[in-house]
């Protein structure tokens, strides 16, 4: 077991508060590349020098659940069911156990908040004795008292929503659910307490991915093996839809959502990086422009596109892949980011930043890469921070000079030891 980081750190960060970006959702941008492009602060030659600013306490561990920054308020779900939102600045303490507001409890979250028009969106399970899942809407600002009761909640069907997080366009958020379906709410509500979908897509196989959005589709990975391309506006009126075309996986996707640049849609599964003319290939089923397949090795998680390569998780690290294929059907990997010290999965999705590459590890792990090829096959980690946790399935946050990412505390009792970590540079 690793110790945990406890020491109390001072963050000096120059910036100018009219240039502060927010991080609204799950991989920062609709297009799901999670890549950030306006990060100035943090850059490979003072990544080394982050150290912990200070942690949030929640309930119960973090389980895949990612950080969402928004006007200077971090967001983050607990898989007790508990959505947490914290003030970016912290509280002058190591540890903070105040939040600005937390939700009532809903019995299981594993999926990463969204905020779109002032409202806070997140799927869940509502109840331990009821799988039926729920996409649930609060106020982002709040309630006006320490705990907050959703605004309204869509309902999503007799399955929980695992891992496949709200993603939100043109006045619709769209979320999938482990009964294999998709579900397009509309934003405003319904003005009741509980809303039905506008519209419902049915994939498949069970739905872990989150849906990301074009102008014409609804992308979104099962665990039949398929991405799924949706007309963005449904199927004429029919409450159910079928996928507008399909692209061959050859594995589940589990939780890996596609990344969307150039007109080419990335997508993991759980034995190949799968790339895909984002507008089909004129027939129902649609085999990929290249793949990268290894059945002996695990993709986890979803691929970041940045500056011509896609990052995506292995087994043991990160593996990296030209963007645009290498001329044939199957690809070999460019390179791999390889953690120092011991080895474990990486179920952390990628995120990019100004130069630097960051993912969690489940040896309680949070790294940093320098972004690009190193002149080496096997390119070493710049910086790492431990955790009291193995599991770090959250994602990285890296917005406006810090580091968010999810965990937990093993040295505290069990219904109290999630946290969210903020890393900062030192002064």
């Amino acid at each position: 077991m690793r110790p945990a980081v406890i020491a109390t750190l001072v963050v000096c960060i120059v910036s100018d508060p009219a240039s502060a970006r927010n991080w609204t959702q799950f991989r920062f941008t609709d297009s799901h590349t999670g890549v950030n492009k306006f990060e100035k602060t943090l850059d490979p030659g003072n990544v080394p020098k982050l150290a912990l600013d200070w942690q949030a306490q929640l309930g119960d561990i973090v389980d895949l659940s990612s950080p969402a920054v928004v006007g200077g308020v971090a967001y983050i779900a607990s898989a007790d069911g508990t959505l947490w939102a914290y003030p970016v600045k912290g509280c002058g303490r190591s540890l903070c156990d105040t939040p600005l507001w937390q939700s009532t409890n809903l019995a299981q979250i594993v999926d990463s908040p969204t905020i779109a028009g002032g409202v806070v969106y997140v799927g869940s399970q509502t109840a331990p004795d009821d799988n039926d899942g729920k996409l649930d809407a609060f106020a982002a600002a709040g309630c006006g008292q320490a705990v907050c009761a959703p605004i309204w909640q869509g309902l999503a069907g007799k399955e929980s929503v695992l891992s496949s997080s709200p993603a939100v366009a043109d006045g619709v958020v769209y979320i999938g659910t482990f009964e294999g379906k998709l579900f397009a709410f509309d934003a405003a509500g319904c003005g009741q307490a509980q809303c039905q979908p506008l519209w419902t897509g049915a994939a498949g196989g069970s739905i872990e991915s989150t849906p990301t959005i074009t102008k014409n589709f609804v992308f979104i990975g099962s665990d039949d093996g398929k991405l799924n391309a949706f007309k963005v506006g449904g199927c004429g009126g029919k409450a159910l839809c079928k996928p507008k075309w399909t692209g061959d996986l050859g594995n589940p996707a589990f939780a890996s959502t596609p990344a969307i640049t150039d007109g080419v849609v990335y997508i993991g599964s759980a034995h190949a990086l799968s790339a895909f003319d984002m507008h089909g290939c004129g027939a129902k089923s649609c085999a990929p422009i290249w793949q990268a397949v290894d059945e002996n090795e695990f993709f986890n998680g979803s691929p970041a596109v940045s500056n011509g390569h896609v990052y995506i998780g292995w087994s043991t690290g990160l593996a990296a892949y030209a963007a645009g294929g290498c001329g044939q059907a199957q690809c070999d990997k460019e390179w791999i980011l390889f953690g120092d010290g011991a080895q474990a999965a990486v179920l952390s999705s990628p995120t990019v930043a100004n130069g630097v590459v960051y993912a969690g590890r489940n040896t309680g792990q949070v790294l940093a890469w320098a972004e690009g090829p190193c002149g080496d096959f096997v390119c070493h980690n710049i910086w790492s921070a431990s955790f009291n946790e193995p599991i770090v399935s959250s994602s990285p946050a890296v917005v406006n000079g810090k580091l968010y990412i999810g965990s937990a505390d093993q040295s505290v009792p069990e219904n109290i030891s999630g946290r969210l970590f903020v890393f900062g540079l030192r002064h």
